[in-house]
Formats: C-alpha cells, sequence, structure tokens
C-alpha cells in the first residue's frame, strides 16, 4: 500500500508530527492558564466585610471603578504587584476593590478618584501618588509596610544601604526632642523615602558632625546637616532634600517638586533622538547641579525632561527642543533665559536672575491663566484624538455638537411657531375689526337697515340684567 507523501513527509509521518505538536500545545495552554490563575490568585476581590476584617494584616488595595480607563491600564501591573509581593515573603496582601459597588467602604477610606492605592497598615492609611509601574509600587509596599524608622547597626549595613539608595536621612544619637520630631516626620514622610537612625561610630570617617543629636541626609555623594535656624521645621527640610539634586524629571516628579516649593531649572530634550545640542545642555545641567550645590542646593533643584509636552501645556505654546527653562513648580511661574545658552557662565547668569528677581516670570496660577491652562489643554486634546484617530474624533466631539444642534433647531422653530400663531390672532383681529369700521361706515350712508344688529355677548346680557334690577331698586 502506498502511502501519500507531501514534501519531505509521508503522510502518516506528518500525521504523528501533528499529534506530537498538539500534545505539546495542550500542555502549554495548560500552563498558561495555570500561571494565569496563580497570578490572579495573588490578588484579592475585595467587597464590604473588607473593612470589619482588615485589621488583622497589611493590605494595598486598588480602588477601581469598571468604566476608568486609568484603571484597565493599570490592572495588568497591578497583577504583577502581587506576584511580585507573595513570590518575595512580604506580608502585604494585595487586594483590589470596585468602589462603585462598594461606596461606602470607598467614602470611608476617602476615595475620591479612580484608581485611587493605598496601603493600610492598622489604623493608618497612606496614599500612593507615584507612577504606576510594578517597581514603584512595590517599593512602596515594602517601604511603608516595614518600621518607620529602620536601625543600621554597623559600617558594614550602613555601607551596604548607602549603596542601595540616592538619598538617605539618618538620625544620629540618642533620646532627644529631636528625635521625636524625626519620629513624627518619618511616620508622615514615608510614603515619599526612608529613614534611618545609627549612632556616631557607624558613620563614614568623612562625615564631621559639629553636636549630636543631629539629622542628616546623604545624597550626590556628599552629605547636609539640618539647621533648624537656617532651614525652618524638620518636615519641609526633609521634603526639599528627598530628591537628589540632579534626576529624570517626569509629570509625577514635577507634581512632587511642587511641595518642596524650590525653582527646577530643566534641560528638555529628546532622548529617543539625542542630538549634540541635547547633550550639551544636559551635561550644562548636571554640572552646575554637582559643582554649585553648596550654593544652589536650597533654592534649585536640577534635572532634564524628555519632550516638551507637559512645559507646553504649562506655557500654552511650543516649547523649543532642546532648551533650558526654570520653573516655579508651586505656582507654575516659568522663567525663559533672554539670550541662549551656549556657555556655563551664561547658565549661570540665568540661574541668578531668577534669584535676585530680575528676570521676567511668565505664566503663574491666577484665575485668568488657569481659564487660559483650560482651554488650551481642552484644544489640545481634541486635536490628539482627531489627529490619532479622525474617525473616533468625529464620534466623541461630533455626535454631541450635532445632538445639541438639533435639539436648538427644535427649541427655536417651537418658539418660531408660537410667535407665528400669536402673529396670525393678531392679524384676524385686526381684519375683523376693518370689517366692523365697513360696516358702521355702510350704515351711516342710508344703508343701516340693510345691516343685521348683533347678538349681545353673554358677558353684555348680564351687565343690562344687573343694571337693570338697579334702576328698578331706585325706582
Amino acid at each position: 500500500m502506498r502511502s501519500e507523501s507531501c514534501g519531505a513527509f509521508t503522510f502518516p509521518a506528518r500525521c504523528r508530527l501533528w499529534g506530537k505538536m498538539a500534545k505539546w500545545m495542550y500542555f502549554l495552554c495548560c500552563a498558561a492558564c495555570f500561571f494565569s490563575a496563580a497570578v490572579v490568585a495573588f490578588v484579592e476581590n475585595l467587597d464590604d466585610t473588607f473593612k470589619d476584617t482588615r485589621k488583622d494584616d497589611i493590605w494595598l488595595v486598588d480602588f477601581y471603578a469598571p468604566w476608568c480607563g486609568y484603571c484597565k491600564k493599570l490592572e495588568p501591573v497591578w497583577r504583577e504587584v502581587g506576584a511580585e509581593l507573595r513570590s518575595s515573603g512580604s506580608p502585604v496582601r494585595v487586594g483590589m476593590m470596585d468602589a462603585t459597588a462598594h461606596t461606602g467602604v470607598a467614602a470611608e477610606f476617602g476615595v475620591r478618584g479612580y484608581p485611587t492605592i493605598k496601603l493600610l497598615k492598622r489604623d493608618s492609611s497612606y496614599n500612593y501618588k507615584g507612577p504606576r509601574t510594578k517597581d514603584a509600587i512595590v517599593d512602596f509596599a515594602n517601604r511603608v509596610a516595614g518600621p518607620v524608622i529602620r536601625n543600621l547597626p554597623s559600617k558594614q549595613i550602613f555601607e551596604h544601604v548607602m549603596r542601595r539608595h540616592d538619598v538617605l536621612f539618618v538620625y544620629v544619637g540618642m533620646d532627644s526632642p529631636l528625635k521625636d520630631k524625626y519620629t513624627n516626620v518619618a511616620s508622615e514622610l514615608i510614603i515619599h523615602t526612608y529613614f534611618f537612625s545609627a549612632s556616631e561610630d557607624v558613620l563614614p570617617k568623612a562625615v564631621a558632625l559639629n553636636e549630636v543629636p543631629a539629622v542628616v541626609v546623604f545624597k550626590d555623594g556628599s552629605y547636609f546637616v539640618y539647621d533648624e535656624y537656617a532651614d525652618g521645621s524638620l518636615s519641609s527640610w526633609v521634603t526639599k532634600e528627598r530628591f537628589q539634586n540632579y534626576l529624570l524629571i517626569d509629570g509625577f516628579t514635577l507634581y512632587d517638586l511642587g511641595e518642596t516649593g524650590k525653582f527646577v531649572a530643566i534641560a528638555i530634550v529628546d532622548e529617543k533622538n539625542p542630538t549634540k545640542e541635547s547633550i550639551r545642555l544636559k551635561n550644562l545641567i548636571q554640572r552646575v547641579a554637582a559643582e554649585y550645590k553648596d550654593q544652589y542646593n536650597r533654592d534649585f533643584q536640577f534635572g532634564y525632561m524628555e519632550g516638551s509636552d507637559y512645559i507646553n501645556s504649562l506655557t500654552m505654546g511650543e516649547v523649543t527642543v532642546p532648551s533650558v527653562i526654570i520653573l516655579n513648580a508651586s505656582n507654575e511661574q516659568y522663567f525663559l533665559p533672554s539670550e541662549p545658552v551656549d556657555t556655563m557662565e551664561q547658565l549661570i547668569h540665568f540661574i541668578n536672575s531668577v534669584v535676585d528677581g530680575t528676570a521676567q516670570p511668565h505664566g503663574g496660577d491666577s484665575f485668568l491663566q488657569r481659564l487660559k491652562r483650560l482651554a488650551y489643554d481642552g484644544k489640545s486634546t481634541v486635536a490628539s484624538v482627531f489627529g490619532s484617530s479622525p474617525i473616533l474624533g468625529c464620534f466623541l466631539f461630533g455626535l454631541p455638537v450635532a445632538v445639541i444642534s438639533l435639539m436648538c433647531y427644535g427649541i427655536c422653530t417651537a418658539s418660531v411657531s408660537d410667535d407665528d400663531s400669536e402673529d396670525l390672532e393678531l392679524l384676524q383681529e385686526a381684519e375683523l375689526t376693518q370689517d366692523q369700521d365697513r360696516d358702521q361706515g355702510d350704515m351711516g350712508q342710508g344703508h343701516r337697515a340693510l345691516v343685521q344688529p348683533k347678538r349681545p355677548s353673554e358677558a353684555v346680557k348680564k351687565d343690562l340684567e344687573k343694571k337693570s334690577m338697579t334702576n328698578k331698586k331706585v325706582d
């Protein structure tokens, strides 16, 4: 019996090959389903009973709305967060709650927008406002779930922690009123950064403290000591110093920088297509951050930003890329150099002009500026939607406009119809009056006998009867 052939394989051989492939595909599908179910199991769906049972554990909860696009975008990241925390042995349990279905629980935890991420630890609730990435959320959960202040008992551990963290706050000394303040600040700002404590002999030899106790921040290869008289409250000082002097700035970071009260000097560049000018401006900003940190550390934050989309929204215009801009993130003012920044000296002159108040400020957060910015953002959103998908843009914006237009047309036509009916009634009354006048004229010319007298109306009859009755009484 001859077997059919197809290419290099006979038909029975191909059947055996397909059978093996089918088994492998079945195995892979089962494995994928098992892995997917395991990942889903790391994230628990919560209901109204959660508020009564949650105090026994530490919870990281995503309060979401089913119709929210940002919530749907966060969902796969949230599954990864649950898997990462479970595999690392973290005590944090991860959950999701539909805030539109369980409004009472959501209101109790102060949920006002979607998605809202909170870490719930005993009676405390901590809001997460950072980037929606797995690493950032996991770091937040581990930081807040642990002790508010972590002890550094030896030089080796101190050096290890220094290598892991870009910014390190350390309380040095024994119990004191300053330590009480430090503990309170750590409890408030643990959502942003880590806090440690150590004895003086654990610190690197290069660190020289004038007095102990003290609070020290280590960053950018140097350290700064908190001075109550020069720096104000400990909370505001920690808020200002929790960033590196030079860093990549995005929308989330810029929002946080608004709380520091510092000016933000930014090199706006295109990282995807870097040019010599972009690299030069980045290097200039970075050099100032490193070489003038003692001079500008209290008043300035330095960094670079990829693209100008966010800055365009702030300035309500097209900012040239690459370029340099200085922002006051606390009141949305911005400063532009009056001349091209080609050298270090020109950049320093520009920064000093902002410090001494000679630079011309633009923007701001006045009511008029907010209205202008709102209109600009709306215009940009519409243009973006139509640019990416004209059909979707026509559906989203054309349909409401058409509905409103039809409603206006209906209202106007109804109003015109009412006016027309009133005009018609007036016209009929005028014609009737003219007829009566003609009748009276004909009667005056000897044709009165031909005109039939009109019957009095009911109202006239009643008036005549009343007058008759009155006359009788008088008689």
